[in-house]
């Protein structure tokens, strides 16, 4: 490794460290990451400030390498099999709408008018055939991760949903091995090899190959992930084992024509889809796998969409800019009219048939992935090629997200967070199941100032009492919730089983929008992830002791107040409300002696306070002291 490799590599991590940050800025103005990180890869580049010049970019193709593997990977892990299960037939209809329209109607539209394309207009027919249909399986392949980002974004679940995830993911693995096979005929032609019965039996072979390679990576993937190792380090060996995935295809690519006559020419891309895929169905690490590709996959894209940025050129850009926006609009014309007959062909509801093109418009990383592989194939023209598809990709990016966001909300499987009720001026609390627990609470809450209900479900009860209600409902529904003016309440307790206490929280975060849910958890596993996902707090019973000791035992004077067991002390948390208080600092507030800040919270990150911490409104305020004096100065807060 040669000092000016090292000095080249340092300086593209400098860029990307920075290229990070700059599509940050890109994303507060609503535009997506990758365009962020594209952009700042064509500033970089040799078009302007030549910190990444084109003639260094062949040194950096082994990060392509990597980054495309990753890519593949997590394409291959989206492909579930088992959660698609339900909407299998829509979404193979959908699929081969989406494949047989889009691929056919581009292709036969881009050889046909290929004149108006400059870099096309001189060719041959044979090579603006094979390039018009390379064309075409671009259009074809989707963004798995876009999709995903909207879907967690929306908290998206239903029929509509798991189509468009499943049609999503199933397109990129299928586009792939078509991709493999007119790659493999777009170079017998312009190379001016014979296309007959040998070639298509190595072609056969190869792909063969692929895919048996393909399923022995998922089965060595499976090793690190079996072993008790450092998370980071099972990372680092599942990023070398598919970029050993290319180093092993570029080995046999060269030592096999003296053997055979021919270049045996793997698709590693189709390896390391096809290993994610067995490793993600076939094995139990599947959730490890995932959870280690969402850590490697944003530094990946930093690198691969940077690097994307750098190859292209300012000035073909802007001569092509006009023929990508009508590819553009081709491209969406096609996948609108294969989307209805998939809706058709497959008897979906009617409601999805002018909607349900809308999911796939993004495009990403096996779009360029799958460009940047013939740029580097077809130097002559492939610059220009990949160029109008980045064009595209990044037209897609703008287009395809907000229109899947809009689909999602038209099918109504959207489930966001319920915009937050405004406070009323008492602090209510609705307590879920009727036990000691619950009645001890709710006479502790009512000494301290709330007002406290405890809610008994499928239990007739008796309502009287002196110091708070008791109320019961038929089930657990929003139906059945309408006379409990949830809507009033600044905090829910649910004190019932896992399957009750969720049921409960999704019923509030989705429609009633309290800020607070807390939740007494009972030890089913599979309700602890959907507990965090909501963001309620959750109390564990068998830790809850064990901490609680253990804050005695290192602090028990503060553990007293917050206890409670100090009669003259309290804590509690408040929000800022008060207009007058936004903007000053804690110092200039002159709370009473008595009283101590122990924190802020604003907008989900806790600042240790000091004198000078300027409050803003809507900070949540922990505040300590005697009861009199904490009174006084939430009073004060709140007013």
């Amino acid at each position: 490794m040669d000092l000016q490799f090292i000095i080249l590599l340092t300086g593209f991590a400098i860029v990307a460290i920075a290229g990070h940050e700059i599509a940050k800025v890109f994303q507060k103005v609503k535009f997506p990451l990758i365009t962020g990180l594209i952009i700042t890869g064509i500033i970089a580049g040799s078009s302007v400030l030549k910190f990444i010049p084109s003639e260094s970019l062949p040194k950096l193709n082994f990060l392509n390498e990597v980054a495309l593997a990753i890519i593949a990977f997590s394409a291959g892990s989206e492909l579930y099999l088992k959660e698609l299960r339900s909407r299998l037939n829509s979404i193979k209809w959908m699929t081969i709408g989406q494949l047989t329209v889009t691929f056919l109607l581009s292709s036969i539209a881009i050889f046909y008018g290929s004149s108006y394309i400059p870099f096309l207009a001189d060719l041959s027919p044979s090579i603006k055939m094979i390039i018009s249909v390379l064309f075409g399986v671009i259009f074809v392949a989707r963004s798995p991760s876009s999709a995903i980002a909207v879907i967690n974004e929306l908290r998206a679940n239903g029929p509509f949903t798991k189509t468009a995830m499943g049609v999503t993911v199933l397109i990129d693995v299928i586009v792939i091995v078509i991709f493999a096979i007119c790659f493999a005929i777009a170079k017998a032609i312009i190379n001016n090899e014979e296309l007959g019965f040998s070639f298509l039996l190595f072609l056969l072979i190869e792909l063969v190959l692929s895919f048996g390679l393909g399923i022995l990576l998922g089965k060595i993937l499976q090793i690190p992930l079996s072993f008790k190792i450092n998370k980071h380090l099972k990372a680092i060996v599942i990023t070398l084992l598919g970029y050993g995935a290319y180093l092993f295809a570029s080995f046999i690519k060269a030592n096999t024509e003296n053997v055979f006559q021919h270049e045996i020419i793997l698709e590693p891309l189709l390896i390391c889809i096809i290993g994610s895929f067995y490793i993600t169905n076939y094995s139990k690490n599947r959730i490890e796998f995932i959870e280690l590709l969402e850590k490697i996959s944003p530094i990946i894209y930093i690198i691969f969409f940077i690097l994307i940025g750098a190859s292209v050129s300012l000035q073909t850009l802007s001569q092509v800019f006009w023929i990508a926006l009508a590819l553009f609009a081709l491209r969406l014309f096609t996948i609108v009219f294969g989307s209805i007959f998939g809706v058709v062909a497959a008897k979906d509801d009617k409601k999805y048939t002018f909607i349900s093109w809308m999911p796939h418009i993004t495009q990403a990383g096996v779009a360029l992935g799958l460009t940047t592989l013939i740029a580097a194939e077809f130097p002559v023209w492939g610059y220009e090629f990949q160029t109008i598809i980045i064009a595209i990709i990044v037209l897609n990016q703008l287009v395809g997200p907000p229109l899947f966001k809009l689909a999602i909300n038209f099918v109504g499987e959207s489930h966001l967070k319920h915009k937050t009720p405004d406070f009323d001026g008492v602090r209510d609390a609705v307590i879920f199941g009727l036990e000691s627990q619950s009645i001890a609470l709710a006479m502790s809450l009512k000494q301290h100032g709330w007002n406290p209900k405890i809610v008994s479900v499928s239990e007739s009860v008796d309502g009287s009492n002196d110091d708070f209600s008791v109320v019961s409902v038929d089930d657990i529904s929003l139906e059945s919730f309408k006379d409990l003016k949830l809507e009033n309440a600044d905090v829910i307790v649910c004190l019932m089983s896992d399957d009750e206490n969720f049921k409960i929280s999704e019923l509030v975060y989705e429609n009633i929008g309290t800020k607070d849910i807390i939740v007494r958890y009972n030890g089913t596993r599979s309700f602890l992830e959907k507990f965090n996902e909501l963001g309620v707090r959750i109390i564990d019973p068998s830790l809850a002791m064990i901490n609680l000791l253990d804050h005695f035992v290192r602090s028990p004077n503060a553990t007293s107040i917050l206890l409670g067991l100090d009669t003259t002390k309290d804590s509690i948390d408040v929000e800022i409300r008060n207009k007058d208080i936004h903007g000053m600092t804690l110092r200039d507030l002159r709370f009473p002696t008595d009283v101590i800040v122990l924190s802020v919270l604003r907008k989900d990150q806790i600042i240790i306070s000091h004198g000078y911490t300027r409050l803003r409104l809507g900070d949540i305020v922990t505040l300590v002291g005697t009861k009199e004096s904490v009174e006084n100065v939430r009073f004060k807060l709140e007013s």
